[in-house]
């Protein structure tokens, strides 16, 4: 378990992330398909290609964008110190109001993706008119917040590609596919070392964090947007889902399936969420 001094540090690292002057990256984004606007966004150390089990239904029936985030795919690369969660949403806020202007869309996150997408809901409801989270950066224990203030540890400590790689062994279901493993692996070999190392801290500790504990209950309780939470833990379902002040919002565990629950159970994830989509 990672010391008080360990702790102190972390939530430096996470605080001084953010304090650089913020500019907004340029995002690489596909945009296919015709109806209701809806925009995939990626977790940590991945890309659009993590929706690739997605595209092909969703553009068929929507409008449909997939976001390369800073740092990630074919998207520019910042700086050290510009990877806080606000500068990845500052980056998906700029792309909306220039690219879309007057337009909203329906944000789908998966991992780092879904807190992004929470953030910019609580941010700029009037951008986003729902969100979906695949497992997303929110809601989760005190005590799985202790492991991963580990992970956090960790990253600045030894190499980071090999703790990425130690963590996703831990978080893959039976049913992951193992062609998929070895796409994150190979994905995670081109993602630069900063960004790895500065961005996953952020999103659990520091000031403004909003993935653990009551900071997040208390986060997710202001959305005022339609909210769908997949998760794996159905306890954390049953702690998340008086959480949400829609009517259309829900949380729901799923089995079966790991941390990318899109990718092991695919088609019934596409069925779900464009369902609850076309509900509201």
């Amino acid at each position: 378990m990672a010391t008080d001094q360990s702790s102190s540090s972390l939530r430096e690292i996470a605080d001084c992330n953010g304090a650089a002057a913020r500019s907004t990256a340029r995002l690489f984004s596909t945009d296919v398909g015709t109806g209701r606007n809806v925009m995939f966004l990626h977790g940590w150390t991945c890309d659009s290609g993590d929706w690739s089990g997605q595209l092909p239904f969703f553009e068929s029936r929507y409008r449909t964008v997939a976001v390369d985030l800073r740092g990630h795919g074919k998207s520019e690369v910042m700086p050290s110190g510009a990877y806080s969660p606000e500068d990845y949403v500052a980056d998906v806020e700029s792309l909306i109001t220039t690219r879309y202007r007057g337009e909203a869309f329906v944000l789908i996150g998966h991992s780092m993706g879904g807190q992004i997408a929470a953030r910019l809901a609580a941010r700029r409801p009037d951008l986003v008119d729902a969100v979906v989270s695949v497992d997303g950066a929110l809601g989760f224990s005190e005590d799985t917040g202790k492991a991963f203030e580990k992970t956090a540890h960790d990253l600045q400590a030894d190499d980071p590609r090999a703790v990425v790689a130690a963590l996703f062994e831990r978080v893959y279901g039976i049913a992951t596919d193992p062609a998929h493993k070895r796409l994150h692996a190979s994905r995670l070999q081109q993602v630069p070392l900063h960004v790895i190392r500065e961005s996953f801290a952020p999103l659990f500790f520091g000031a403004g964090q909003v993935g653990i504990g009551d900071a997040s209950a208390k986060f997710c309780a202001r959305l005022t947007v339609p909210f769908y939470h997949l998760c794996l833990d159905p306890s954390q379902a049953d702690r998340m889902g008086p959480w949400f002040s829609h009517s259309k919002s829900k949380v729901q565990a799923w089995s079966n399936a790991g941390h990318w629950i899109m990718q092991d159970r695919n088609v019934d994830v596409n069925a779900a969420v464009a369902t609850w989509i076309d509900s509201l």
